[in-house]
């Protein structure tokens, strides 16, 4: 009898025969596909950034995963989240408009959007929304946070007035993803570090002589960074001395280096610093003694010779 499966030439995805029968006990269809998606991604991707790759809502992606973990087919989620997957959907605009007829959710978010960026949302601007909710499966008020979030970034940096464009949320957006920020708590928690950073930030730029203005972003990485490693700005102060002195400028990168130097020493503060990062002495040249012979031996020489002669 011939075989009722048509094998198709393509990349296989290989289900264990332990994950099979679980997933053929429990009975669970959603579970079973969200498996093989998974499976599809070789397991780099989490769960439910996989919502819109299957066309399912969050409460429906959330309760399939909550299986596969019961099943111990999934880890629990860990305090980083990798990279959300390159095929990111495409949406389009019956599935804005789908997504905002039957999910209540998504439409109040909307409405709540707009409001916060005083602009009607076009269609690609809600389909980037859309990707947040549905792909990345970010909820609702955690989106509002982040909108708020980039809302008052730009216009701390640009002034009143200045919005930021649907981009740079999802840019933000999948940040926050990789970082695991998908609960309100988490959100808050977040922000509060966040804003505790920028308060720091003007001492930074005065150990670097750079005077009151906000760093570009660019600058603002590298002392987000040296504050994460736990570097004060009197630390950083040296760095920037060590660099001027060296390159007769301040070069970013230099002056990272040193700083990377010390904090994979365990030098953190001026004093550890200063302690652990002085100049070696140099070593003198050891002195060259020139071996002489023994003066009585020289003298008992000198005489059996002249006895001789005589």
């Amino acid at each position: 009898m011939a075989g009722c499966l048509l094998h198709l030439e393509d990349e296989s995805v290989t289900v264990s025969g332990t994950a099979a029968r679980r997933l053929l006990e429990r009975g669970d269809g959603d579970a079973a596909l969200l498996y093989l998606a998974l499976l599809r991604h070789h397991g780099t991707v989490p769960p439910r950034s996989l919502a819109g790759e299957l066309r399912w809502d969050r409460p429906r992606i959330e309760s399939a995963e909550d299986v596969l973990r019961s099943l111990g087919l999934v880890a629990v989620p860990a305090a980083e989240l990798p990279e959300p997957v390159d095929e990111k959907p495409d949406y389009h605009q019956e599935d804005v408009c789908g997504a905002l007829e039957r999910d209540e959710a998504f439409r109040v978010l909307t409405a709540e959007v707009e409001r916060k960026l005083g602009k009607k949302l076009s269609t690609p601007d809600l389909s980037t929304l859309l990707g947040l909710y549905d792909y990345l499966g970010l909820p609702p008020d955690v989106i509002y946070l982040l909108v708020c979030h980039c809302a008052e970034r730009i216009a701390g940096r640009y002034g009143e007035g200045r919005r930021p464009t649907l981009r740079q949320i999802e840019k933000e957006g999948y940040a926050w993803a990789r970082m695991g920020i998908d609960t309100q708590a988490a959100a808050a928690e977040y922000l509060k570090q966040y804003a505790r950073r920028q308060e720091r930030l003007p001492g930074y730029m005065r150990a670097l002589q750079l005077g009151s203005r906000l760093p570009a972003p660019s600058e603002e990485k590298y002392l987000t960074s040296w504050q994460e490693w736990g570097f004060e700005p009197e630390a950083v102060a040296l760095a920037y001395d060590k660099t001027v002195l060296r390159c007769h400028e301040l070069k970013w990168p230099y002056l990272n280096g040193i700083l990377k130097k010390w904090h994979e020493a365990g030098w953190h503060t001026a004093e550890q610093i200063t302690a652990g990062d002085k100049p070696r002495p140099e070593k003198k040249p050891e002195s060259i003694t020139h071996e002489q012979p023994a003066g009585g031996g020289m003298r008992k020489y000198i005489q059996e010779l002249h006895r001789s002669k005589g």
